[in-house]
Protein backbone atom coordinates (compact mmCIF):
# COMPACT_ATOMS: atom_id res chain seq x y z
CA UNK A 1 0.00 0.00 0.00
CA UNK A 2 1.10 3.26 -0.96
CA UNK A 3 1.44 6.30 1.56
CA UNK A 4 -1.64 8.00 1.54
CA UNK A 5 -4.55 8.51 3.38
CA UNK A 6 -7.64 6.07 3.94
CA UNK A 7 -11.37 6.85 5.00
CA UNK A 8 -12.53 3.80 6.91
CA UNK A 9 -15.96 3.24 8.19
CA UNK A 10 -15.61 1.61 11.54
CA UNK A 11 -17.72 -0.65 13.14
CA UNK A 12 -19.75 -0.74 16.08
CA UNK A 13 -17.80 -2.53 19.26
CA UNK A 14 -14.49 -1.37 17.98
CA UNK A 15 -11.93 1.23 18.95
CA UNK A 16 -9.91 3.33 17.43
CA UNK A 17 -6.83 1.33 17.90
CA UNK A 18 -8.66 -2.11 17.50
CA UNK A 19 -9.16 -0.51 13.86
CA UNK A 20 -5.59 0.83 13.30
CA UNK A 21 -4.25 -2.55 14.25
CA UNK A 22 -6.42 -4.10 11.13
CA UNK A 23 -5.15 -1.86 9.15
CA UNK A 24 -0.93 -2.03 10.05
CA UNK A 25 -2.22 -6.14 9.10
CA UNK A 26 -4.00 -5.29 5.69
CA UNK A 27 -1.17 -2.61 4.53
CA UNK A 28 2.10 -4.88 5.87
CA UNK A 29 3.42 -1.70 7.81
CA UNK A 30 3.35 -0.47 11.60
CA UNK A 31 3.31 3.10 10.49
CA UNK A 32 0.00 3.59 10.63
CA UNK A 33 -2.17 6.09 12.29
CA UNK A 34 -5.54 7.39 13.01
CA UNK A 35 -6.97 11.01 12.49
CA UNK A 36 -9.31 11.44 15.81
CA UNK A 37 -10.76 8.98 17.98
CA UNK A 38 -13.85 7.36 17.73
CA UNK A 39 -15.87 5.84 20.72
CA UNK A 40 -16.59 2.05 20.54
CA UNK A 41 -19.98 2.39 20.19
CA UNK A 42 -19.83 4.90 17.46
CA UNK A 43 -19.73 3.88 13.62
CA UNK A 44 -18.88 6.18 10.48
CA UNK A 45 -15.74 7.81 9.54
CA UNK A 46 -12.02 7.28 10.56
CA UNK A 47 -9.14 8.45 8.79
CA UNK A 48 -6.24 6.73 9.23
CA UNK A 49 -2.71 8.02 7.23
CA UNK A 50 -0.46 4.94 5.87
CA UNK A 51 3.59 5.97 6.03
CA UNK A 52 4.71 9.42 5.02
CA UNK A 53 0.68 10.31 5.53
CA UNK A 54 0.42 9.70 9.34
CA UNK A 55 2.30 12.97 9.43
CA UNK A 56 -0.49 14.59 7.81
CA UNK A 57 -3.39 13.04 10.38
CA UNK A 58 -2.30 16.42 12.71
CA UNK A 59 -3.77 18.37 10.34
CA UNK A 60 -6.91 16.25 10.11
CA UNK A 61 -7.25 15.73 13.64
CA UNK A 62 -8.60 19.81 14.16
CA UNK A 63 -11.32 19.76 11.23
CA UNK A 64 -14.70 20.31 11.79
CA UNK A 65 -17.03 16.68 12.25
CA UNK A 66 -20.70 15.76 11.13
CA UNK A 67 -22.48 13.20 13.57
CA UNK A 68 -25.34 11.79 12.89
CA UNK A 69 -26.98 10.41 16.39
CA UNK A 70 -29.97 9.21 18.42
CA UNK A 71 -30.61 11.01 21.63
CA UNK A 72 -32.91 8.78 24.21
CA UNK A 73 -34.76 11.22 26.87
CA UNK A 74 -35.85 10.05 29.60
CA UNK A 75 -32.81 7.96 31.50
CA UNK A 76 -29.55 9.01 32.41
CA UNK A 77 -26.45 6.08 31.95
CA UNK A 78 -23.09 6.47 33.83
CA UNK A 79 -21.30 6.77 30.56
CA UNK A 80 -23.82 9.13 29.24
CA UNK A 81 -24.71 6.40 26.14
CA UNK A 82 -25.70 3.44 25.47
CA UNK A 83 -22.80 1.53 26.84
CA UNK A 84 -23.24 2.43 30.83
CA UNK A 85 -26.24 0.95 33.36
CA UNK A 86 -28.73 3.24 33.49
CA UNK A 87 -28.49 5.04 36.89
CA UNK A 88 -31.90 7.00 36.74
CA UNK A 89 -35.18 7.34 34.98
CA UNK A 90 -37.51 9.76 34.70
CA UNK A 91 -40.61 9.90 32.69
CA UNK A 92 -40.04 12.06 29.62
CA UNK A 93 -43.61 11.20 27.57
CA UNK A 94 -44.44 15.03 28.54
CA UNK A 95 -41.73 16.71 26.92
CA UNK A 96 -42.96 18.98 24.02
CA UNK A 97 -41.44 19.30 20.78
CA UNK A 98 -41.03 22.95 20.77
CA UNK A 99 -38.97 22.31 24.26
CA UNK A 100 -36.86 19.72 22.43
CA UNK A 101 -35.87 22.50 19.77
CA UNK A 102 -35.55 24.96 22.04
CA UNK A 103 -32.84 22.83 24.23
CA UNK A 104 -30.94 21.67 21.18
CA UNK A 105 -30.91 25.64 20.06
CA UNK A 106 -29.91 26.82 23.09
CA UNK A 107 -26.50 24.52 22.80
CA UNK A 108 -25.54 25.72 19.34
CA UNK A 109 -22.71 28.18 18.29
CA UNK A 110 -19.85 28.94 21.20
CA UNK A 111 -20.47 26.90 24.24
CA UNK A 112 -18.66 26.09 26.93
CA UNK A 113 -19.38 22.28 27.05
CA UNK A 114 -18.42 19.78 29.99
CA UNK A 115 -16.84 16.69 28.55
CA UNK A 116 -18.34 13.29 29.51
CA UNK A 117 -16.37 12.08 32.43
CA UNK A 118 -16.07 8.62 30.55
CA UNK A 119 -13.64 10.21 28.53
CA UNK A 120 -10.26 9.90 26.77
CA UNK A 121 -8.97 13.18 28.94
CA UNK A 122 -6.45 12.72 31.00
CA UNK A 123 -7.04 13.89 34.56
CA UNK A 124 -3.02 14.03 36.75
CA UNK A 125 -2.20 11.34 33.68
CA UNK A 126 -4.58 8.70 33.89
CA UNK A 127 -7.55 8.84 31.56
CA UNK A 128 -10.83 9.98 32.87
CA UNK A 129 -12.97 6.43 32.66
CA UNK A 130 -10.22 4.83 33.76
CA UNK A 131 -10.86 6.56 37.18
CA UNK A 132 -14.37 6.36 36.68
CA UNK A 133 -14.48 2.58 36.37
CA UNK A 134 -12.29 2.25 39.42
CA UNK A 135 -15.49 4.44 41.21
CA UNK A 136 -13.87 8.11 41.32
CA UNK A 137 -16.24 11.09 40.95
CA UNK A 138 -14.56 13.22 38.22
CA UNK A 139 -15.49 16.39 37.25
CA UNK A 140 -13.84 17.57 34.05
CA UNK A 141 -13.60 21.46 33.25
CA UNK A 142 -15.49 22.79 30.80
CA UNK A 143 -14.25 23.69 26.64
CA UNK A 144 -14.87 26.12 24.50
CA UNK A 145 -16.31 24.47 21.57
CA UNK A 146 -18.51 25.23 18.34
CA UNK A 147 -21.23 23.84 17.33
CA UNK A 148 -22.76 24.93 14.11
CA UNK A 149 -25.86 23.27 13.96
CA UNK A 150 -28.15 20.58 15.19
CA UNK A 151 -31.20 19.59 13.20
CA UNK A 152 -33.24 17.18 14.48
CA UNK A 153 -34.96 14.88 11.75
CA UNK A 154 -37.09 12.85 14.13
CA UNK A 155 -38.67 12.52 17.21
CA UNK A 156 -40.48 9.26 18.05
CA UNK A 157 -42.02 8.85 21.32
CA UNK A 158 -42.71 5.51 23.06
CA UNK A 159 -44.78 5.76 26.38
CA UNK A 160 -42.05 7.00 28.95
CA UNK A 161 -39.08 7.51 26.99
CA UNK A 162 -38.69 10.04 23.96
CA UNK A 163 -35.56 9.39 21.12
CA UNK A 164 -34.80 12.13 19.04
CA UNK A 165 -32.61 11.45 15.90
CA UNK A 166 -30.53 14.48 15.27
CA UNK A 167 -27.53 15.73 12.98
CA UNK A 168 -24.88 17.65 14.61
CA UNK A 169 -22.29 19.23 12.71
CA UNK A 170 -19.31 20.45 15.55
CA UNK A 171 -16.12 21.55 16.19
CA UNK A 172 -13.23 19.00 16.99
CA UNK A 173 -13.71 18.28 20.86
CA UNK A 174 -17.02 18.46 20.71
CA UNK A 175 -19.35 15.34 22.61
CA UNK A 176 -22.12 14.01 21.04
CA UNK A 177 -22.65 12.14 24.74
CA UNK A 178 -22.79 15.83 26.33
CA UNK A 179 -25.23 17.25 24.09
CA UNK A 180 -27.44 14.33 24.66
CA UNK A 181 -26.77 14.35 28.21
CA UNK A 182 -27.59 18.45 28.55
CA UNK A 183 -30.12 18.39 26.90
CA UNK A 184 -31.46 15.60 29.23
CA UNK A 185 -30.62 17.56 32.67
CA UNK A 186 -32.31 21.14 30.89
CA UNK A 187 -35.44 19.46 30.21
CA UNK A 188 -35.41 18.01 33.69
CA UNK A 189 -35.39 13.99 32.58
CA UNK A 190 -32.30 12.99 32.01
CA UNK A 191 -30.60 11.73 28.46
CA UNK A 192 -28.24 9.76 26.78
CA UNK A 193 -26.90 8.79 23.54
CA UNK A 194 -28.27 5.55 22.21
CA UNK A 195 -26.66 5.68 18.87
CA UNK A 196 -24.02 7.50 16.78
CA UNK A 197 -22.68 7.70 13.35
CA UNK A 198 -20.26 10.16 12.31
CA UNK A 199 -20.46 11.33 8.56
CA UNK A 200 -17.70 13.47 7.97
CA UNK A 201 -14.30 14.93 9.37
CA UNK A 202 -13.70 17.80 6.88
CA UNK A 203 -13.71 17.07 3.60
CA UNK A 204 -13.41 13.09 4.22
CA UNK A 205 -17.26 11.79 4.00
CA UNK A 206 -18.84 8.21 4.01
CA UNK A 207 -19.12 8.19 0.36
CA UNK A 208 -15.52 7.79 -0.22
CA UNK A 209 -15.02 4.83 3.51
CA UNK A 210 -14.14 1.51 2.68
CA UNK A 211 -15.29 -1.12 5.88
CA UNK A 212 -12.37 -3.30 6.70
CA UNK A 213 -14.15 -6.15 4.77
CA UNK A 214 -13.57 -3.95 1.73
CA UNK A 215 -9.69 -3.01 2.75
CA UNK A 216 -8.78 -6.96 3.43
CA UNK A 217 -10.61 -8.19 -0.10
CA UNK A 218 -8.66 -5.76 -2.31
CA UNK A 219 -5.56 -6.87 -3.81
CA UNK A 220 -3.81 -3.90 -3.43
CA UNK A 221 -6.06 -1.72 -1.09
CA UNK A 222 -5.66 2.53 -2.29
CA UNK A 223 -5.10 5.29 0.02
CA UNK A 224 -5.57 8.49 -1.31
CA UNK A 225 -2.02 9.73 -2.70
CA UNK A 226 -0.16 11.96 -0.73
CA UNK A 227 -0.44 14.61 -2.72
CA UNK A 228 -4.42 14.52 -3.34
CA UNK A 229 -4.61 14.02 0.90
CA UNK A 230 -2.51 17.48 0.98
CA UNK A 231 -5.09 19.43 -1.29
CA UNK A 232 -8.37 17.45 0.64
CA UNK A 233 -6.75 18.31 3.90
CA UNK A 234 -5.66 22.60 3.54
CA UNK A 235 -5.06 24.85 0.90
CA UNK A 236 -2.40 23.99 -1.96
CA UNK A 237 0.97 26.33 -3.17
CA UNK A 238 2.27 25.17 -6.51
CA UNK A 239 6.13 25.98 -6.55
CA UNK A 240 8.42 25.91 -10.03
CA UNK A 241 11.52 22.98 -9.53
CA UNK A 242 14.02 25.53 -8.12
CA UNK A 243 11.55 26.28 -5.17
CA UNK A 244 10.86 22.50 -4.84
CA UNK A 245 14.49 21.40 -4.46
CA UNK A 246 15.15 24.24 -1.40
CA UNK A 247 11.56 23.14 0.34
CA UNK A 248 12.77 19.39 -0.15
CA UNK A 249 15.84 20.61 2.00
CA UNK A 250 13.68 21.94 4.77
CA UNK A 251 14.71 25.75 3.24
CA UNK A 252 12.17 28.40 3.71
CA UNK A 253 10.55 30.40 0.85
CA UNK A 254 9.35 33.61 0.07
CA UNK A 255 5.49 34.32 1.41
CA UNK A 256 2.80 34.75 -0.67
CA UNK A 257 0.37 36.06 1.65
CA UNK A 258 -1.66 32.50 1.86
CA UNK A 259 -2.95 31.85 5.80
CA UNK A 260 -1.19 28.79 6.86
CA UNK A 261 -0.43 25.80 6.96
CA UNK A 262 -0.41 24.98 3.26
CA UNK A 263 0.60 22.05 1.39
CA UNK A 264 3.24 23.03 -0.76
CA UNK A 265 3.47 20.84 -4.30
CA UNK A 266 6.03 20.41 -7.16
CA UNK A 267 5.39 20.92 -10.87
CA UNK A 268 5.69 17.28 -11.19
CA UNK A 269 2.25 17.40 -8.71
CA UNK A 270 4.15 15.90 -5.64
CA UNK A 271 3.56 16.61 -2.32
CA UNK A 272 6.56 18.09 -0.58
CA UNK A 273 5.77 20.21 2.60
CA UNK A 274 3.48 21.57 5.06
CA UNK A 275 4.50 24.80 5.35
CA UNK A 276 3.27 28.47 7.27
CA UNK A 277 4.30 32.18 7.03
CA UNK A 278 5.99 33.42 10.11
CA UNK A 279 8.93 36.06 10.35
CA UNK A 280 8.41 37.37 6.82
CA UNK A 281 9.21 33.59 5.45
CA UNK A 282 7.66 30.54 4.59
CA UNK A 283 8.58 27.76 6.78
CA UNK A 284 8.13 24.15 6.40
CA UNK A 285 6.30 22.46 9.49
CA UNK A 286 6.73 19.13 8.25
CA UNK A 287 8.74 18.12 5.12
CA UNK A 288 7.59 15.13 2.59
CA UNK A 289 10.28 14.32 0.33
CA UNK A 290 13.94 14.32 0.87
CA UNK A 291 16.09 13.56 3.68
CA UNK A 292 13.74 14.58 6.21
CA UNK A 293 11.01 11.91 6.45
Amino acid sequence: MTDGLIVVDKAGGMTSHDVVARVRRIAGTRKVGHGGTLDPMATGVLVLGVGKATRLLTYVVGTAKVYRGVIRLGQVTVTDDAEGDVTATTPAGHVTDEQIHAGLAAMTGEVDQVPSAVSAIKVNGVRSYHRVRQGEQVELPARRVTISRIDVSEITRDGDVVDVAVEVACSSGTYIRAIARDLGAGLGVGGHLTALRRTAVGGFTLAEAYTLEQLAELADPVALPLAQALGRAMPVREVDADAAKIVSHGGPLPPVGQAGPYGVVGPDGAALAVMSERGGRAKAEIVLVGGEQ
